[in-house]
């Protein structure tokens, strides 16, 4: 339970409890995790929930909003004063960082396995986007360079999924090194 004992503003609410519905779809995607579970871990009531999102649906496109969001900002954070050619190297080890937080992993791998609903499919292309238009921008890379970007990184969102970022297999550690963490 997240509550503290203080009266919380809506904001605050809304905040607590998205910070505890990421958690949970990390943990159950979009079909399997209860709003009754939310609300009771975030101290809060369900009928609550609904009134702040409306829907589980779109409490849970609110979580990937805030989950894209917050990667974009990572990588924000990682381009801010750095020279072009040095940019990519910055957001990709930035990120690294980002895939050692297993709910954050977790909850990104669940958005995208809950495209084939096309108003969630809609919030996760749109926060896709919005990366790749970004690296594209602070970049300065040639379109190649930025598919390759974008193909490690989910190939390492594969394995951390696998939790094989330390891995002592020879074939995981040889990937790993091939995306430039060896």
């Amino acid at each position: 339970m997240m509550a503290t004992g203080t009266r919380q503003t809506a904001e605050d609410r809304r905040e607590t409890i998205l910070k505890v519905a990421v958690q949970e779809f990390a943990a159950r995607g979009l079909e399997g995790t209860s709003t009754e579970d939310i609300a009771r871990k975030a101290g809060i009531s369900q009928p609550y929930v609904f009134r702040l999102f409306g829907t589980k649906k779109e409490l849970f496109m609110a979580a990937v909003e805030r989950c894209m969001r917050e990667t974009l900002d990572t990588f924000r954070a990682a381009a801010d004063g750095v020279e072009r050619p040095q940019a990519l190297p910055a957001m990709g080890a930035a990120y690294m960082e980002l895939l050692t937080d297993r709910n954050r992993l977790m909850a990104q791998m669940q958005a995208y396995a809950a495209c084939d609903d096309a108003e969630v499919c809609e919030v996760v292309r749109r926060g896709f986007g919005e990366l790749v238009t970004y690296v594209e921008r602070v970049s300065g890379a040639t379109p190649e360079e930025v598919a390759t970007f974008f193909a490690k990184g989910m190939l390492l969102n594969v394995i951390a999924t696998m939790d094989l970022l330390h891995a002592k297999e020879s074939w995981a550690k040889r990937l790993l090194e091939g995306c430039g963490k060896g």
